[in-house]
């Protein structure tokens, strides 16, 4: 395969035969053929010119078919993207003059082919050394021949969407100032095709505010306008796309023509064409986020409403696609590419809040809005259930005058399709629209019920949904009158013999059991019955729902799952899965956090398990810290781990330290888990440290002798996590360093240079969240209480925001701690806190019952800083406190 550089290259014979073969081998169904085309591709790509002969097969080859043809540009886009720095500068020469002189091919496929080519060229970092490319293809706009205007087109599409950012740089001397005017004039051209490609063009460059677009946004919005009523489904879908991303970055220039925006988008929201319809369906969703929402909509509410609704039915081919009238197929085994990874979420310390639990509200990961999972393309039913849900959160109570009247005749509809789209709806405003709803709810929820046994598999899994969406208002409710009802149905549910609807049943029973809590209590026995049989039917993707579900029931209920009759029904189904599973299997995942769930609530129960589960999780951390070290040794020879397994065994293992205190001592005792936890606290991922520093936490609580010999090394690793940039891991390592010193007592004192600067700037700092502040404030307090002489000196530097944070947290062991530490250090150091004693008194006045020597402590401060300033003063400064705080303290302490 020779030839000579100055001479056009010249495909010879022999060797076009040979490429053709391997064209046709490649599109042959066996396995076998396919290994040896994979084979015959890696020898051939040793040639140079190997890839001159598949862009001539491509470009000019026209005997041949076009799939060939195609193929072969295929295999050749694919060998640019590996091999492209290797391509001697003669053949890449070749390729891409090829490409420009064919991309008017007659034929479409060709065409867009040579178009993927082209992209992928550019994107190798040739946009800068090719620089007739754009200059060409803008040319060739220009050309009478309709082939070449479209191909030139396609192309320049493509590039766009790759590399926007780079066409809007100095890089490339800023191309778009001549490219934008250009795609514009476009926008009036004869061919719908073509029109369609030069607002795709365009559209790239919204979201990232393009120079040149600006400089041209209104000439842009004009031709967007001219072509609203565009006969072709291409252009219209364009448009709608265009606007909606207008909204986002330029709402200053639609506001002028709101009104006649929203009155399109209307009726684009119920064009004939799926496609175009869903288009425009997002222009809602991203309308509803905009300050402008209500005023943009009020007046259309009326008409708005009912086209949302409608969008929300299932479509024929949505039906098709979830087999909706399959209704038995809980034996039908998953396909095992439509499970979705799971992520676990690692352990974050929190404490328990004024009305409430702890925890951060912005991490909840619950997904209200995947009703119809399997179908996890965004289409148009999701959008329009979605916008519904946003425009409810806007409208509130406006809402429900244009609904009401619309949903009475969907959810008593006699057609199966409509009666499910009135339950969606139901449930897409309940977040919205719950407090006006409540005088309805009374009558809805009984025929949601009774929905839950409906004869269409659909119908069922929405009620489960949508039922799940009102459980707040069922659990407000006296218990016998929704709760049971409910309760009793939806674990029929779970048993169903649909796959769907047993995955909306568990979900929907798992958020009851959240809202529940301990009402369950009294149906323990019944709901473990359920839940255990489930394991016995169900097939793969539903049992990892299941282990959620278990794990939030051992939330949720706490100690009193600890009977010996539920550990029997319980733990045996849930060991015998232990069992099954490899090491190696991402199952543990879900098994390993419902455990850890279930270990914490079980306390003592869990003991005549605890041995194999503890030793497990040991194996599991020291496997994946063994594994990491040949990685980063021999990166060639071995694999990187994946550290999901780590983490999860390390947050079990704080799970078992928690449920079984002082019990776990034996288990520690014999393993080398404070070695491994050594190694994993200074792992490089933030997730690994994170979950070390709580299970170190937990340990020290648990069994604190064994913690103690090696706190001389920890302390310093602890010291160098203080860093907010990793939010939950400086919160573990702070609240582990607060558990420590309690343990220490004055034997912490040597450590305190490690770790007092940093909490007192995290303190500090603006912006922190709000657990990370509590737990810093808690910590501080401790070390106080137990090292005064080290931290009172430096009283003023945290008071203030020392109390602000305390204040917030419900009367509990750690504010406890962090009040005598306050209290302690006031005693050595009186004048630090007379700047800010009214944060004090505030703080102070937080407790419902403080124990009584604390108590006693608070008086002693309060009348001491009383007689000290004298009555007068001491009226003068109390007239500043809020009503509420001056009445507190008065009637408690007697100041």
């Amino acid at each position: 395969m020779a030839y000579n550089r100055m001479m056009e290259w010249q495909a010879d014979e022999q060797g076009l035969q040979q490429v053709l073969q391997l064209l046709r081998d490649s599109q042959s169904p066996d396995t076998a053929t396919q290994r040896s085309v994979q084979q015959k591709l890696e020898q051939l790509n040793q040639y140079p010119d190997f890839n001159n002969y598949l862009i001539f097969v491509l470009t000019r080859l026209k005997s041949e078919d076009e799939p060939t043809r195609s193929l072969s540009g295929l295999i050749l886009k694919n060998n640019v993207k590996v091999h492209y720095q290797n391509f001697p500068p003669a053949v890449a020469h070749f390729i891409k003059q090829e490409c420009l002189n064919n991309i008017g091919d007659p034929s479409p496929l060709i065409r867009a082919t040579i178009g993927i080519l082209i992209t992928t060229i550019a994107t190798k970092g040739e946009l800068q050394t090719w620089p007739e490319l754009l200059p060409q293809l803008c040319n060739m706009l220009n050309s009478d021949d309709y082939s070449t205007c479209e191909g030139s087109f396609g192309a320049l599409q493509k590039i766009c969407e790759d590399s926007s950012e780079l066409l809007d740089s100095d890089a490339l001397n800023r191309p778009l100032n001549i490219m934008i005017p250009k795609f514009l004039q476009f926008f009036k051209h004869c061919s719908p095709k073509i029109r369609s490609h030069a607002i795709a063009c365009v559209n790239q460059f919204i979201i990232g505010r393009a120079q040149a677009l600006m400089d041209n946004i209104d000439t842009f919005i004009e031709s967007l306008f001219a072509l609203a009523a565009d006969e072709d489904s291409e252009v219209r879908k364009n448009v709608c796309r265009a606007l909606v991303m207008l909204l986002e970055v330029r709402i200053d220039r639609l506001i002028p023509h709101m009104h006649s925006i929203v009155e399109y988008m209307l009726q684009r929201t119920r064009d004939p064409d799926e496609n175009v319809a869903l288009e425009a369906c997002e222009f809602w969703l991203t309308l509803a986020e905009q300050p402008i929402c209500k005023e943009a909509i009020s007046g259309h509410l009326a008409q708005l409403v009912p086209v949302l609704v409608n969008g929300m039915k299932y479509s024929e081919i949505d039906i098709i696609l979830l087999k909706g009238d399959v209704e038995e197929d809980e034996a039908v085994p998953d396909n095992e590419q439509d499970i979705k990874p799971r992520f676990h979420k690692s352990r974050t310390v929190t404490l328990r809040h004024e009305g409430g639990e702890g925890g951060e509200g912005e991490d909840s990961d619950e997904d209200d809005d995947d009703d119809d999972d399997s179908l996890s393309d965004w289409n148009l039913r999701k959008c329009s259930a979605a916008a519904l849900d946003v425009l409810a959160n806007v409208f509130r109570d406006e809402l429900l005058p244009p609904l009401l009247p619309v949903l009475k005749g969907l959810l008593f509809h006699p057609d199966w399709i409509v009666k499910e789209s009135g339950i969606l709806v139901l449930g897409a405003i309940a977040e919205g629209c719950m407090q006006d709803m409540v005088p309805y709810l009374p009558e809805l929820i009984p025929h949601l019920i009774q929905s839950l046994s409906d004869k269409k598999a659909l119908v069922r899994s929405i009620s489960c949904w949508t039922l799940s969406r009102y459980a707040f208002w069922v659990v407000s409710q006296p218990a016998d009158s929704f709760l049971k009802p409910l309760m009793t149905e939806l674990l029929r549910r779970i048993l169903d013999s649909n796959k769907r609807v047993q995955e909306a049943a568990c979900s929907a029973f798992a958020t009851l059991e959240e809202e529940a809590c301990t009402e369950l209590v009294p149906y323990l026995s019944f709901i473990l019955d359920t839940l255990v049989f489930a394991f016995s039917k169900y097939q793969h993707k539903n049992l990892l729902i299941l282990y959620d579900a278990i794990g939030t029931l051992a939330d949720s209920v706490g100690h009193h799952l600890n009977q010996p009759e539920y550990i029997q029904k319980l733990m045996p189904p849930l060991i015998q899965k232990w069992n099954e599973l490899k090491d190696e299997d991402k199952d543990l995942f879900p098994l390993l956090e419902c455990l850890s769930s279930v270990a914490t609530a079980l306390q003592s129960g869990f003991l005549p398990y605890c041995e194999p589960v503890y030793q497990r999780c040991v194996t599991l951390v020291q496997k994946n810290l063994a594994q990491a070290m040949m990685y980063n040794q021999h990166p060639d020879q071995y694999e990187a781990p994946d550290k999901d397994f780590m983490i999860v065994a390390l947050d079990l293992l704080s799970g078992l330290a928690e449920g079984l205190g002082s019990h776990v001592d034996q288990l520690v005792a014999r393993s080398n888990i404070m070695t491994l936890l050594f190694q994993c606290m200074q792992d490089s991922m933030p997730e690994v440290r994170q979950s070390s520093f709580a299970l170190l936490g937990d340990l020290t609580k648990a069994c604190f002798i064994h913690v103690k010999p090696c706190i001389a090394e920890f302390m310093p690793v602890l010291g160098l996590n203080l860093n907010p940039e990793f939010i939950s891991v400086c919160n573990n390592a702070t609240w582990a360093i607060g558990e420590i010193a309690i343990q220490m007592g004055t034997e912490m004192q040597p450590f305190m240079a490690l770790v007092l600067s940093n909490l007192v700037d995290i303190i500090n700092r603006p912006n922190t969240p709000k657990t990370l502040l509590e737990n810093t404030a808690i910590t501080i307090g401790r070390l106080g209480y137990v090292c005064p002489q080290e931290v009172a000196p430096i009283l003023p530097q945290f008071i203030q925001p020392l109390c602000t944070s305390l204040r917030n947290i419900r009367d509990n062991e750690e504010k406890d701690s962090a009040f005598r530490g306050i209290c302690v250090m006031i005693g050595a150091n009186p004048g630090g806190v007379v700047q800010d004693f009214i944060f004090f008194c505030d703080a102070v006045a937080s407790w419902v019952n403080p124990k009584d020597d604390l108590r006693d402590m608070f008086y002693k401060i309060l009348h001491g800083f009383k007689d000290q300033v004298g009555d007068d003063n001491w009226q003068q400064f109390s007239e500043q406190f809020p009503p509420v705080l001056k009445e507190r303290l008065s009637a408690c302490y007697g100041v």
